[in-house]
């Protein structure tokens, strides 16, 4: 059985690193992906990479997040992982305080009564207290947070070679396997 994944795009700046991680998910694994796109989310797509958002497939599922009927609102659906990428402060506070009213915040919501793996990767700077302490409670029950923030070591000489170095974190964090820069390597 393929693994399940479910990737949510917010209104926050970054797009490019979801539009990166859809790819590479798609060439280097069997996933099933469920893409849901907050009504904000979908703007900064088109507005950022200047291209629609993507259309389904036979391995993408794109669901409105108003569709609390949509698979990944069940835990009995059985999802792996869910990356929210990039991943809006507002969506993280209401993840962090459990308030359900979209597609997206519930889908979070049971990632984390599931105990499933969740990440999210927010693209905020700076952050204020009440970010860090929503963050915080989300790590305390079981979300990740990896910030969007690209690392230079490997001598990025692109944007896209800067959107690399994190998605390839993301990518090992949900299992899939690829030739990326390591460090001491």
């Amino acid at each position: 059985m393929n693994s399940k994944l479910i990737i949510a795009v917010t209104g926050a700046s970054g797009s490019l690193y979801a539009n990166k991680m859809l790819s590479e998910i798609i060439q280097y694994s069997n996933y099933e992906v469920a893409l849901i796109f907050s009504e904000t989310g979908k703007k900064v797509w088109e507005y950022e990479l200047k291209k629609n958002v993507p259309v389904e497939t036979d391995r993408i599922k794109i669901f409105d997040n108003q569709n609390y009927f949509a698979p990944p609102a069940s835990g009995s659906a059985n999802y792996n992982y869910m990356v929210i990428v990039p991943c809006s402060m507002g969506t993280i506070g209401r993840i962090a305080h459990g308030t359900s009213n979209d597609l997206i915040s519930r889908s979070a919501d049971v990632m984390l009564k599931e105990r499933k793996k969740i990440i999210l990767v927010p693209r905020e700077l700076p952050y204020n207290l009440i970010h860090l302490k929503n963050m915080t409670t989300l790590t305390e029950a079981g979300a990740m947070i990896v910030p969007a923030s690209p690392s230079f070591y490997s001598h990025p000489k692109s944007i896209e070679q800067l959107v690399q170095t994190v998605t390839d974190r993301i990518l090992k964090y949900i299992d899939i396997s690829k030739d990326s820069y390591e460090w001491g390597k």
